[in-house]
C-alpha cells in the first residue's frame, strides 16, 4: 500500500538492433540503400544534395544600423506644462520621474506641439527649433 508504480507498458527494454533477424536485423531501421543507411554515413546540416543551399540561395543584401539606432519619445509642451511648475528643470530623469517616458534605454526630444504657460529650463534634451523658439518666447531656457 502506499507505493507508486509506473503504468503497464511504461518500461519498456530497449531494442537492440542489427544482431540477426529476431531483432531489427538487416536493415537495422535505417532503411534499405542510401547514404543515411551506411555506417558514417549522413550529411552536414544545411546540406541539400548538392543543390544550392537555402542559406545560400536566400539574399542577403544591404546594411541596417537598426541595432545600434536610438529611438526618441516625443514630448509636447502642453505636456511639460501640465506636469510642470514655474521654474522647474526639465531632464530626461524629471521626464522619468513624471512618468511621460518609459525606458531604460529612452530618449526623450521635446516637439512645439501646444502652448507653454510656464517658465521651465530644459536641460541636456533634444529640442525642436519651433518648440525653442516657444520656450523662450514664454520665458524659459535651455542649457
Amino acid at each position: 500500500m502506499g507505493q507508486i508504480n509506473a503504468p503497464k507498458g511504461a518500461n519498456m527494454k530497449k531494442t537492440i538492433v542489427g544482431r540477426g533477424a529476431s531483432s531489427k536485423g538487416r536493415s537495422c531501421g535505417r532503411g534499405h540503400d542510401g547514404q543515411n543507411s551506411r555506417s558514417g554515413g549522413g550529411v552536414r546540416l544545411g546540406f541539400e544534395g548538392g543543390q544550392n543551399p537555402l542559406y545560400r540561395r536566400v539574399a542577403r543584401r544591404g546594411f541596417s544600423n537598426s541595432v545600434f539606432g536610438q529611438e526618441y519619445v516625443v514630448v509636447s509642451l502642453d505636456v511639460i506644462s501640465a506636469n510642470f511648475e514655474d521654474g522647474d528643470v526639465v531632464t530626461l530623469d524629471a521626464l522619468k520621474d513624471a512618468g511621460l517616458v518609459k525606458g531604460y534605454n529612452a530618449q526623450a526630444k521635446i516637439l512645439s506641439n501646444g502652448e507653454l504657460t510656464k517658465k521651465v529650463v530644459i536641460d541636456g534634451l533634444k529640442v525642436s527649433a519651433s518648440a525653442i523658439e516657444k520656450i523662450k518666447a514664454a520665458g524659459g531656457e535651455i542649457r
